[in-house]
């Protein structure tokens, strides 16, 4: 085991958060949270607080930088671990995320400050998964902005949260039922999902090295998985829309994922005109998509909330000459091989829709509806690019 464990606890979900938190904190011995509370922004610092199971440890402020408490939060971040980690007696620092920050920015400035992020853990009620993942509403419109320039919605950093986690620390909820839970399973698959609110009371700790061997509790299913290792770079990678893990087709409980996978790309202005439909037609929709016009570019489609989130993710493989694929990393360059075309390469469509009440034959009509017919696919590529660019705007281009 490292010298220090440091687990990243997020959500949105503070009640469910908190719950982990706590369980963690009864169940590994030696344990603290760090906690920076971000609300207190408006006073032109950020609080910070360290605790373990018995209370209060200390508490400090960080001033704001550049008028970001996220970025207040990243500057302290480091120090006040590496002080825990230096004082000793230490066996786990639980760095509990304020609401609305996101556990992937945090994990990568825990690793490149050399320390060991050995999990991180997203918590969830069941219950508030789906009113979560369809609040287009803007965090500062909620009070729950980073900084001052955050256009985030509560839909999209939700989303984020739920799926770079690979653990799920999943509330008791008796207002979920089997849909609720279903549509959780659907949205992140590979997930591990670890139940709170039930188990052992807290009582002796866990492994506690005090008790004699026989008498010593095993560590909990959480403990278990917050101390279980974690890699960042893996964890990015799944992200990306080039080799993400998409959830695979489903349907049960009334929830269904359609995975929509295609060889032709989109025709601009069909696809732009139809873009409200199809955003709305899921809770939740991510992958990547080809367009007609930019042919050499892989673009990512991130959408929930009713809001679309259209980039640019660099080219696609294919049009990138040979001596230029050994600066690709070999993840990339594996998920290309296994979706690999004789004539297309890696360009597609691989777009993935989740939902409750999903209407899965109309979603795939309109989506076939906006793709090149056949006389403007024989037109080839030059022909292609001179199509209307009607993705200029959303793209920034």
């Amino acid at each position: 085991m490292p010298e220090l464990s440091v687990v990243i606890v997020g959500g949105l979900h503070a009640d469910a958060r908190k719950a982990a938190v706590e369980r963690l904190l009864a169940d590994v011995p030696g344990s603290v949270v760090l906690h920076h509370d971000l609300a207190t922004a408006v006073a032109g610092t950020v609080v910070r607080t360290i605790r373990d199971a018995t209370g209060l440890l200390s508490a400090g402020e960080a001033p704001l930088v550049n008028d970001c408490a996220c970025c207040a939060l990243r500057e302290d971040l480091v120090p006040e671990l590496l002080r825990i980690r230096d004082a000793g007696g230490t066996r786990m620092a639980v760095v509990e995320l304020w609401d609305s920050v996101e556990p992937k920015a945090m994990a990568e400035v825990v690793t490149a400050g050399g320390l060991t992020v050995t999990g991180v853990i997203t918590a969830v009620d069941p219950a508030l998964v789906l009113p979560y993942l369809g609040n287009g509403d803007d965090l500062a419109e909620r009070g729950l902005a980073a900084a001052a320039t955050d256009q985030r919605t509560v839909a999209d950093t939700f989303a984020r949260q739920l799926e770079y986690a690979p653990v799920l620390a999943v509330a008791d909820s008796v207002e979920a039922d089997d849909e609720d839970r279903e549509l959780l399973a659907q949205l992140h698959p590979t997930a591990r999902r670890v139940p709170i609110g039930h188990g052992d009371p807290a009582g002796a700790p866990a492994d506690d090295l005090t008790v004699p061997a026989p008498r010593r509790r095993p560590l909990s299913p959480l403990a278990q998985a917050a101390l279980a290792g974690f890699d960042v770079e893996s964890a990015a990678a799944a992200q990306h829309p080039a080799c993400a893990l998409l959830p695979a087709e489903a349907d049960a409980h009334g929830v269904a994922t359609l995975v929509w996978h295609r060889r032709r790309p989109f025709h601009p202005e069909r696809l732009y005109e139809a873009l409200e439909d199809i955003t709305c037609a899921a809770a939740r929709s991510r992958g990547r998509f080809w367009l007609a016009d930019k042919p050499d570019v892989l673009l990512h489609w991130d959408a929930a909330g009713g809001a679309l989130c259209v980039e640019s993710a660099g080219p696609w493989l294919a049009s990138l000459p040979d001596a230029a694929w050994d600066m690709v990393p070999p993840v990339r360059r594996a998920a290309a091989s296994l979706d690999w075309h004789a004539e297309h390469g890696d360009c597609c469509q691989h777009l993935v829709f989740t939902s409750p009440g999903l209407d899965r034959d109309g979603l795939e009509r309109l989506l076939e509806s906006c793709l090149l017919t056949d006389a403007e696919y024989a037109a080839g590529r030059d022909a292609w690019k001179r199509l209307p660019p009607a993705f200029d705007t959303l793209l920034e281009v």
